[in-house]
């Protein structure tokens, strides 16, 4: 699904700030796997995220998906298979506009220019539905503008945005590192549900070593812009909490 071949990224070569954010980073990322990915700050996590989303190109390397080497593809071409939620609950949706009309975006994401998704009576019900499963009675606000809503349900509603177009690949960027414990855990609870039911293939950034520990079936540490460890579901399955807080000395 995605491989990263030999990826080095050096921001500010040559200056005297110069920084090498990934050295000579290789990685495979089956279909369907989803991955939590943890490490200090400067690790390199939110780098390679960014790497893989065309948000910044490698210094060098090479980034195959689905078998065809996208290194040179800018983001808004990714945005077929890829879809990100940020750690900022402000970012990626339209907070003047409704919670309708942002679906409505979301459902465009990858459409034509010329391809137009009217909002008829079958597609609100598709989005109170959607909506409804969250359990947080926002199904019957979905004229309410989005940017009025607290950050936990913003963050929700990005995540089942996500989904509103085809999408293969979800990058989940500390989505829950500014919200209160109990809209953390509705995210990540409506984040392991869209996961499942799509059968996404995901990379998960968190500093919450209880949510990485608790989610995905992949578990890789980063240091020094390079993979320090790299748990399969077996070895993460047999994994303690404690010794992952030993990892943080």
């Amino acid at each position: 699904m995605i491989e990263l071949s030999h990826i080095t990224k050096v921001f500010n070569r040559g200056q005297i700030n110069e920084v090498t954010a990934l050295h000579d980073l290789s990685l495979q990322i089956a279909e369907g796997e989803f991955i939590a990915l943890i490490g200090a700050n400067g690790s390199g996590k939110t780098t390679l995220l960014n790497i893989i989303s065309g948000a910044i190109r490698p210094s060098t390397g090479n980034i195959i998906i689905h078998e065809a080497d996208i290194t040179s593809l800018p983001e808004h071409k990714r945005s077929r298979w890829v879809a990100r939620v940020f750690q900022n609950p402000l970012a990626g949706t339209a907070p003047d506009l409704s919670i309708l009309d942002n679906f409505r975006l979301a459902a465009l994401r990858t459409r034509p220019k010329r391809l137009v998704i009217g909002i008829n009576e079958r597609f609100k019900t598709e989005v109170r539905d959607k909506i409804a499963g969250l359990g947080l009675g926002l199904e019957n606000k979905i004229q309410q503008p989005i940017g009025s809503l607290s950050g936990g349900q913003r963050q929700a509603l990005t995540l089942l945005m996500s989904v509103m177009d085809h999408t293969d690949i979800l990058l989940l960027d500390e989505p829950t590192a500014a919200l209160d414990p109990k809209s953390a855990e509705v995210v990540m609870q409506t984040a392991e549900r869209i996961i499942r039911e799509y059968n996404l293939t995901t990379v998960l950034i968190t500093h919450n070593l209880r949510d990485a520990h608790r989610f995905g079936n992949r578990l890789i540490q980063m240091a020094g812009g390079q993979v320090a460890r790299d748990l399969d579901t077996g070895a993460k399955g047999t994994l303690k909490l404690e010794e992952m807080y030993g990892w943080f000395g």
